[in-house]
């Protein structure tokens, strides 16, 4: 029964570090976006942005070349030791079905994750990050180096 209760546990703590893989690309983009029109900075920390984009590429390739997550793989895991229900498929597929009542075959949640993956990329364009060299600059100095771009 402990060994049971731990990986519950363990099952749970996956699904929770999923949860915020996915709130981070999602949030992340919505933030990007908002600090563009905001003039915040920190939108454009280079390690951000990186960080950001390989996270929503590595989902696209996942799902284009058929990987179930990782971090899915690893809650099934757990939960088949825990002797809890398991789901097949990917966890957004599960979760908005369960969740939202939204069930749609396997190519809508690819085209999805490529548009998105494509929105995270044409920020690169749109908002683009400082060099990561350039962390260190002023606030007044990467103003005027703004303003010369526009």
């Amino acid at each position: 029964m402990a060994s049971q209760a731990i990986y519950r546990l363990a099952a749970d703590a996956a699904l929770l570090l999923h949860v915020l893989f996915v709130a981070f690309v999602v949030v992340g983009v919505v933030l990007v976006l908002l600090g563009k029109f905001r003039s915040w900075a920190w939108v454009r920390n280079f390690w951000f942005r990186a960080t950001h984009l390989l996270a929503i590429g590595v989902v696209a390739l996942e799902s284009w070349s058929g990987f179930v997550c990782p971090l899915t793989s690893l809650e099934m895991m757990f939960r088949a030791k825990a002797g809890d229900a398991v789901y097949v498929g990917s966890f957004i597929a599960h979760w908005l079905g369960t969740i939202l009542y939204f069930q749609a075959p396997p190519w809508v949640f690819i085209g999805c994750y490529t548009a998105f993956s494509a929105l995270v990329a044409g920020t690169w364009v749109w908002v683009r990050p400082r060099h990561f060299g350039g962390v260190g600059r002023s606030r007044s100095r990467y103003i005027a180096l703004r303003s010369r771009q526009i």
